[in-house]
């Protein structure tokens, strides 16, 4: 789930209020969002980040980080997995 909260001419778009996004439009936060999920995605995958085995709820969480990690080191598009397919009337 997306939220976006505006500041003093600041975008902050946060994803299921886990990673955040800053920037001074809604595409820089965007960009910023996907960077920074794509790090911690790849983090997960290649090991310098571990989880512990007793993740619980959280698991849904690091299955997601594992398709982005998963579909990144394949050439896929991450970015409509981690904001929604695009908008076709925009």
């Amino acid at each position: 789930m997306l939220g976006l909260r505006e500041t003093g001419g600041t975008c902050r778009l946060s994803l299921a209020g886990r990673v955040y996004g800053d920037g001074r439009t809604l595409q820089e936060a965007a960009d910023d969002l996907v960077s920074r999920v794509l790090t911690i995605a790849l983090c997960l995958r290649t090991g310098c980040m571990s989880v512990s085995g007793e993740i619980g709820s959280e698991a849904p969480w690091f299955e997601f980080l594992w398709e982005i990690g998963e579909t990144a080191a394949s050439g896929g598009d991450i970015r409509g997995r981690i904001l929604g397919p695009p908008d076709p009337t925009a």
